[in-house]
């Protein structure tokens, strides 16, 4: 890459009158840097795989756009400050020494006020962007505006923490000329950033203030051959992310379900048997209402309403020949007027106790925090033995839901000497953007395998007890 101004890039930049500053960007990281000099970009996800210069590339936008604007304020942001200070911080330090920028001459480092100040005024950031609970709008950015920032390893951050980063660029971008600029590095996550970035830019429909750019570890010469034979040698799923930049894998291990068996749903055969019905009601004036059918293990259909009342379930259930004992309704809110009035149906509580073995019934001991999470849990079992199917012809946009939902359930504070439970609807939410409601229905499926286990239970006591 030839010389070139710095209003285009960062090849060169003249600092007083005798130094030049030199960066030889890789082909992936000029075509980042042209997304991050236009005026049409506001957020850009440069994402992929392990070694794809992400990291080298925001640090240098930072420092070139410190040096280009005097006076600019940058954040430089990761989930936990720690982590950032021990990894992105010392790219940048290695930044300044290739580009002869001294410490204590050309920029200061505060390390307890967590502040880069360059002898021009400008000055970048750094900031802890986890969510935490005590501090849900994170108020400990306080008031301060900037002109641009960096999340790196964005896969940690939720999309609240970007949408309020967001809002705090807009520090003197008229004085510079300049718009509000997002840079988003990150390693393929199944986040706000495969649905907002990835998966639209797949399918052609980003939009114009949004720009993904994927990174591959091939495209950055300069990467270490011992960091290219270490990816190699990782298992499948993480190989997948780490090496090949794939966004449909996440090696997530408190994942409950794997990927391929998700995707193996859909051409499955299951176990025929019993008709069910399983009900995940709409709140009021959100989600949808989606009606599951089952013949045994194997979905036959799966229905989707704005909302559903009495007649209408009771009719549906006459005309599939369903017994309203096998029909399960989300008991939650507006559902429970459905249990209610239609006797018979059953109706599901997630957070009612679990269904108790035969060892946690003589004991006080409970294995899962609730039926809900207990119910995911033997879901999991299902689908990633092979024991559940789905129909063939099903409608693209509903299996895309489906395997979305899936992904998105994992386990809540793993290792922890506590019952098994999920992450809650919340998290999910802040992950996916929606409610789980196609999983939550096929999820529903398993209270009548725990019912009728407990009623098999149930009668060979009643057997013993009249030996």
């Amino acid at each position: 890459m030839g010389k070139s101004t710095p209003e285009t890039t960062p090849a060169s930049f003249q600092r007083g009158q005798t130094h030049e500053i030199r960066f030889s960007p890789t082909k992936r990281q000029e075509q980042a840097w042209e997304i991050l000099q236009d005026k049409e970009t506001t957020e850009l996800l440069f994402g992929g795989a392990s070694g794809g210069g992400k990291s080298h590339l925001a640090c240098a936008w930072l420092t070139f756009s410190c040096l280009r604007y005097p006076g600019s304020r940058w954040l430089m942001g990761r989930a936990v400050l720690k982590r950032l200070k021990d990894s992105t911080l010392l790219t940048f330090f290695q930044i300044c020494r290739d580009w002869n920028l001294k410490p204590n001459q050309d920029y200061n480092y505060n390390s307890m006020a967590g502040v880069i100040t360059f002898s021009n005024g400008s000055e970048i950031y750094l900031k802890d962007l986890f969510l935490y609970p005590s501090d849900p709008e994170f108020d400990s950015l306080g008031s301060t505006e900037f002109c641009g920032a960096v999340i790196d390893e964005a896969s940690e951050v939720t999309i609240k923490a970007k949408n309020i980063l967001m809002s705090r660029l807009r520090f003197k971008l008229e004085e510079f000329k300049l718009i509000p600029k997002l840079l988003i590095c990150s390693n393929p996550s199944k986040n706000f950033l495969y649905y907002d970035f990835y998966k639209p830019w797949k399918e052609n429909r980003l939009p114009k203030y949004r720009k993904f750019l994927p990174a591959f570890v091939k495209d950055n010469h300069y990467i270490s051959p011992h960091h290219l034979e270490n990816l190699k040698k990782l298992d499948r799923v993480s190989k997948e992310r780490l090496l090949y930049g794939n966004w449909e894998y996440d090696d997530d291990p408190t994942r409950l379900f794997n990927y391929d068996a998700i995707m193996d749903l859909f051409t499955n055969e299951a176990e025929k048997g019993q008709k069910y019905c399983t009900v995940d009601v709409a709140g009021r004036g959100r989600d949808k209402t989606v009606l599951t059918f089952w013949d045994g293990f194997f979905i036959t259909g799966i229905k989707i309403m704005d909302n559903i009342s009495n007649e209408e379930l009771d009719k549906i259930l006459t005309e599939n020949k369903i017994q309203r004992s096998h029909c399960l309704v989300d008991e939650d809110g507006v559902g429970f007027g459905l249990v209610k009035d239609l006797t018979g149906v059953k109706g599901f509580v997630n957070n009612a106790s679990p269904f108790k073995s035969k060892e946690e019934k003589e004991t006080s001991l409970q294995n899962f925090r609730n039926l809900k999470a207990q119910c995911w849990f033997e879901l999991a079992n299902y689908v990633n033995s092979g024991r559940i199917g789905i129909y063939r012809d099903i409608d693209a946009r509903i299996k895309e839901k489906i395997i979305e939902d899936l992904e998105q359930i994992k386990q809540a504070n793993p290792g922890k000497d506590q019952p098994l439970s999920i992450l809650t609807k919340e998290e999910i939410k802040e992950n996916l953007g929606r409610s789980t409601d196609y999983g939550d229905s096929i999820m529903m499926r398993m209270f009548f395998v725990f019912q009728r286990a407990n009623k098999l239970f149930d009668l060979n006591e009643i057997r013993r007890a009249i030996q």
